[in-house]
């Protein structure tokens, strides 16, 4: 899968671990997470991250 860079401030969003501090399961693809989540240290959306 597929992991996604934070371009703020550099976080790495890995599918296989998930958010489970927010509510995001291991295994769920960057693509499925919900509309208004967001990065988990600086809280911008998914629309400021790329692939890494």
């Amino acid at each position: 899968m597929k992991q996604y860079r934070c371009t703020v401030c550099d976080w790495v969003y890995n599918p296989e671990v998930g958010d489970p501090d927010n509510g995001i399961a291991p295994g769920t693809p960057f693509e499925e997470l919900p509309e208004d989540w967001v990065c988990p240290l600086c809280g911008v959306g998914k629309e400021e991250f790329e692939e890494a």
